[in-house]
């Protein structure tokens, strides 16, 4: 399984806030091009469910995730329930600090091994980048500083 992790530094905002602005997940598509559309709804047993459609290549990766939001411990988990993807797992961490971190990381399949050469690194290109820009979107002055300090997270402190 290929995976794609990215670490951005937010520029002064605090986590709590942070948090808020990341899982606002159907401003996504108007922060990046990419991101075609996403819809978010109720889901079960304390998730909610977002349909996605992002451009990729020539056409369009379609799913649907469960995503589960911890706003105590800053965290979001999301998994894929049904889609273009094999599998498609990840999440969202905001740390506490000096200055406030975003870790992004995601797990993915496509399921066709005689693509995976092609067709991964260009999938994790793509979402590293997407994500960057969703980000910066998300909170100018923003920059990308890695998977390098993408580290033991501090205690969260939702307050």
């Amino acid at each position: 399984m290929r995976s794609a992790q990215l670490t951005v530094r937010t520029g002064g905002v605090g986590a709590v806030e942070a948090y808020r602005r990341v899982r606002d997940f159907a401003r996504y598509p108007e922060l990046s091009p990419v991101v075609r559309s996403v819809t978010v709804r109720e889901g079960t047993d304390g998730e909610e469910h977002s349909d996605w459609a992002v451009h990729f290549r020539n056409g369009i990766l379609r799913w649907t995730e469960a995503d589960r939001f911890d706003e105590e411990r800053l965290t979001i988990a999301f998994r894929q329930l049904h889609g273009d993807f094999e599998e498609f797992t990840g999440t969202w961490r905001v740390r506490v600090g000096a200055d406030c971190l975003i870790d992004f990381a995601a797990e993915f399949d496509f399921g066709i091994p005689s693509l995976a050469g092609i067709l991964d690194p260009v999938a994790e290109r793509v979402l590293k980048e997407t994500i960057a820009t969703v980000l910066t979107g998300l909170f100018p002055g923003a920059t990308v500083v890695g998977p390098e300090e993408a580290g033991e997270p501090e205690p969260a402190v939702a307050a």
